[in-house]
């Protein structure tokens, strides 16, 4: 089953790369940008999330693709990474289904040569890792090397 976080996740990743999310059948488009800022989520983004949220799901599909919101957030659905471009896409749990993926439209990807879409990162716990592990390499005590055996 897609949680909640990764049908949000998807939806970034997708909207980096310019894929619009369709509401209510057709009558209208969402493209968030900026997708991130900072170390979170843009307020644009946020706000097209509250709006999937409202409808429940319901008549909302990112472009290209046949799943609604509302079934990606079902048991049937889990959201793995394209065979083809890496991309989170949507697939069945159980039973058969088409190999589409998103980027099927999408001429010039994949395209190893642009930034990957990402999540957002929070630099500053990253930074605290990086320091905690250093602080930890200093303090630890220097193996002494293994004295070498005598041949008799």
């Amino acid at each position: 089953m897609a949680s909640s976080d990764q049908v949000k996740r998807y939806l970034a990743y997708w909207f980096q790369l310019g894929k619009p999310l369709v509401l209510n059948d057709g009558q209208e488009t969402l493209l968030p940008q900026p997708v991130l800022q900072n170390n979170h989520y843009s307020p644009e983004f946020e706000a097209c999330w509250n709006r999937v949220l409202e409808f429940d799901g319901h008549r909302c599909y990112l472009e290209g693709t046949s799943q609604s919101i509302h079934e990606l957030l079902s048991s049937q659905w889990e959201i793995e990474s394209c065979a083809r471009c890496a991309m989170p896409v949507p697939m069945v749990s159980l039973g058969a289904q088409t190999l589409d993926c998103p980027c099927n439209d999408l001429n010039t990807w994949p395209n190893n040569e642009l930034p990957q879409p990402r999540s957002p990162i929070d630099s500053q716990a990253q930074l605290n890792q990086i320091r905690d592990r250093l602080l930890k390499r200093a303090t630890s005590p220097v193996p002494s090397p293994a004295t070498p055996r005598k041949a008799e």
